[in-house]
């Protein structure tokens, strides 16, 4: 699955530095400012060899993020979020809101078929 709204990238239009941050914020659905945060204490409590070389390395290493997804609404962006977390629980939640709204059109289906005995004979004739 690596469609371009399943990658990882450095978000350059909410960055403070070189946009890893924010790119890992939007990757996970995380608030920036708590991934930013945590840099910092990081940074702050002796992981600084660690962390710096590993921010960088991200900052050189990840491609920015294509303009076109910039423009995505924000229930779009929360359900890519959600296919990157857990991409068998999204599944299953369009399975199981695929299978009520083919419940509901069976429904309607029968409601009309059963109350006008025209339409049933014209479906008859067809099959």
């Amino acid at each position: 699955m690596n469609s371009p709204r399943t990658t990882l990238y450095r978000d350059k239009q909410n960055a403070k530095l070189m946009g890893v941050c924010s790119g890992i914020a939007d990757y996970t659905g995380v608030n920036a400012f708590w991934i930013r945060l945590a840099t910092v204490f990081g940074t702050l409590a002796f992981l600084g060899p660690l962390i710096i070389p590993i921010y960088i390395l991200m900052g050189l290493l990840l491609n920015k993020k294509p303009a076109h997804l910039y423009s995505a609404d924000p229930q779009e962006t929360q359900y890519w979020q959600r296919v990157r977390q857990n991409p068998k629980r999204t599944a299953r939640e369009i399975r199981g809101q695929m299978k009520d709204v083919d419940r509901r059109l069976a429904e309607v289906e029968s409601y009309y078929v059963s109350s006008n005995p025209r339409l049933t004979q014209q479906i008859e004739e067809l099959r």
